[in-house]
């Protein structure tokens, strides 16, 4: 089974069709057809149905897909690996929560886009549940999100701590008058700040918790600024909104202030030097209020 073979069946089942696969391999239908033909006859079995729109994959196919998606991936990270680590080359796919992104990786991402012109470097904002997901199952090359997870199929690197505050409309004084019976803003299941505030609230005693999600930071805040309800945040976050003038930000007890940020990988695949390359510049990034950069963040890494 060569390399090539499955990378024009990828190709077909990506576009759904011999012609198509064609051209974005740049090369001529007959071509494709042979080879499909010629993997087929190795495999001992029928990879696409042929329709009058194109290809669809069989239960076969179906089945084949990961693999060849994986040893696609995998001589990828291959020729990675044995580049040149001083000027590292290719995709990096890095997720992040919005909070991070918004707060601490602009001028990571700038320095980094500045040392390593030969990266192509994308970023996916979600809930740590959600990129951890994508992590596990290879769609991302490592994400930052709230820490511990502790998996085993994951590596872990403490990259920095935030100081979380809740965050009322301006007009409350008292926390204790809205958390008896509160309404919280956040954004949608899978982010560990809600899961947090969740559990800050129930430790409380809040009953009956109304739950409005959000798909941004600058809406959740904007309506806890109109008096909508409450919200969890890095200080920082909320120092930089440009509703700021409008909220009020209420510390929390040490044991709850502080939220860790780690940045995971898979375990089982060695980094490539775009990743060492981008951890480095977490490490370094400079230090702002309400942000604990961890020293040796190297010596966090667990499985």
């Amino acid at each position: 089974m060569e390399l090539s073979d499955l990378r024009i069946f990828l190709a077909v089942s990506r576009t759904s069709g011999i012609t198509r696969a064609a051209q974005e391999l740049h090369t001529v239908q007959s071509n494709i057809s042979a080879r499909i033909n010629a993997l087929e006859k190795e495999l001992g079995v029928s990879l696409f149905r042929r329709h009058a729109r194109g290809v669809a994959l069989t239960n076969a196919g179906e089945r084949l897909l990961p693999y060849a998606e994986r040893i696609d991936r995998l001589m990828d990270e291959a020729r990675c690996a044995v580049d040149d680590e001083a000027d590292p080359s290719g995709s990096l796919r890095v997720g992040a929560m919005e909070t991070t992104a918004g707060l601490r990786l602009p001028a990571v991402l700038s320095a980094f886009a500045d040392n390593h012109p030969r990266v192509d470097l994308s970023l996916t904002t979600g809930p740590t549940d959600d990129l951890v997901h994508a992590v596990l199952d290879y769609h991302l090359d490592g994400a930052l999100v709230a820490g511990p997870v502790r998996l085993d199929e994951l590596l872990e690197t403490e990259v920095f701590v935030e100081e979380l505050v809740i965050v009322t409309a301006g007009r409350v004084t008292e926390l204790d008058t809205v958390l008896r019976s509160p309404k919280i803003l956040v954004f949608r299941a899978g982010c560990s700040y809600r899961r947090r505030l969740e559990n800050i609230l129930l430790a409380r005693g809040a009953v009956g918790v109304r739950c409005l999600e959000f798909g941004t930071l600058e809406g959740i805040l904007g309506c806890v600024a109109a008096g909508m309800g409450i919200t969890l945040l890095p200080a920082g976050v909320v120092e930089q909104s440009a509703s700021r003038e409008l909220v009020r930000v209420h510390p929390l007890p040490e044991a709850e202030r502080w939220a860790g940020t780690v940045f995971v990988r898979r375990a089982d695949v060695p980094p490539p030097p775009a990743v060492s390359r981008f951890l480095d510049h977490l490490r370094t990034a400079s230090q702002t209020p309400n942000l604990r950069i961890v020293e040796g963040a190297t010596s966090a890494e667990q499985q």
